[in-house]
């Protein structure tokens, strides 16, 4: 079972279960994190692959609201 990076905690994870494109959070710590590979298991935290440019545009939405 892999663990968080941010927390160490282990993730609930079933590994012939998830699928590419699925996302999984942390019950620890909240993080969320995407299945980008299933062979091996390879996460990416959600929010993280952002370049500026939309970064920025999130900031700008939320201001709006």
């Amino acid at each position: 079972m892999p663990n968080c990076p941010e927390c160490e905690n282990a993730l609930d994870i079933e590994l012939d279960e998830v699928a590419e494109g699925d996302v999984v959070t942390c019950d620890e710590c909240g993080t969320e994190y995407e299945v980008v590979g299933v062979e091996p298991l390879e996460l990416t935290r959600v929010g993280e692959d952002l370049d500026e440019d939309e970064v920025d545009l999130l900031k700008e939405e939320e201001d709006e609201e």
